[in-house]
């Protein structure tokens, strides 16, 4: 990912990811919303974490720009905002590894987030889950969806 001149406009990006157990099968829904247009991405795993889930979800939103973007992201999930904005450089300076010295769980998703955090311009804010919130609410029908697909499928 090389420098590019940053994008003016602002891109909001709905996310949401589930699992139908935990783990279990489980999707992701993205709603990016560009110049008055909208484009889902969506997607899945046959075995997989809540937490997964809902980082794949951003990170796909993430790439699928490629050039460099500013863009806010809408979700509901505290692991997802909190790791990204406030434990991602804790964890880089132990290695890492939590506060009680175990490896971070989802590391290759995270270290993959990473990357595109430092190659976006990118805002999270936090959307209250089932608040009715229509582009989450939208996300999060998404999600489920295809979780049960790929339950259907195993």
């Amino acid at each position: 990912m090389e420098k590019q001149e940053l994008q003016s406009r602002e891109i909001s990006v709905y996310v949401d990811g589930c699992s139908l157990g935990n783990p279990g099968p489980g999707g992701y829904g993205v709603l990016i919303k560009k110049g008055g247009k909208e484009i889902v991405l969506k997607g899945g795993e046959a075995e997989t974490t809540n937490n997964r889930m809902e980082l794949m979800a951003v990170i796909k939103a993430l790439s699928y720009f490629k050039n460099k973007s500013k863009i806010v992201v809408y979700g509901d999930s505290e692991y997802v905002i909190k790791g990204a904005t406030e434990w991602l450089p804790l964890w880089k300076k132990k290695g890492f590894k939590t506060s009680e010295g175990k490896p971070v769980k989802n590391q290759d998703l995270w270290k993959e987030l990473e990357r595109w955090l430092n190659f976006h311009e990118v805002r999270f804010i936090k959307v209250p889950a089932h608040s009715g919130h229509p582009e989450n609410e939208r996300v999060d029908q998404i999600a489920k969806a295809e979780a049960r697909k790929w339950k259907r499928n195993s």
